[in-house]
């Protein structure tokens, strides 16, 4: 639905003012204003009922959420690993010389 065919907004129908005829208002000018506020609220329907449309298939669509794999280590341990694997490459590129001169 495109937002140009939607004619009035609250402002609009609320400052919408009818001109009297010798029996009240125009009956014509009052039909033909109904007649646009239900054209635009059948394009609202319409438009609502296609976006309900699009978001049940959306939801159908949608993969599964799986949920995220905790590591079972506590971070500590992990960062100790690590320095030491860092460690052990370190001795075998340089050399034990490198690893006594650490200590």
């Amino acid at each position: 639905m495109s937002i140009d065919r939607i004619q009035l907004n609250g402002k609009k129908i609320l400052e919408k003012d009818f001109k009297t005829g010798i029996r009240g208002y125009s009956q014509e000018e009052v039909d033909e204003f109904l007649d646009i506020i239900i054209q635009d609220y059948d394009n609202f329907k319409q438009e609502i009922d296609h976006l309900n449309e699009e978001i049940e298939k959306l939801k159908n669509n949608r993969p599964a959420e799986t949920p995220r794999a905790r590591s079972t280590q506590p971070n500590s341990q992990v960062n100790y690993d690590v320095l030491k694997r860092l460690s052990n490459l370190e001795k075998a590129v340089f050399g034990k010389r490198y690893a006594d001169s650490e200590e």
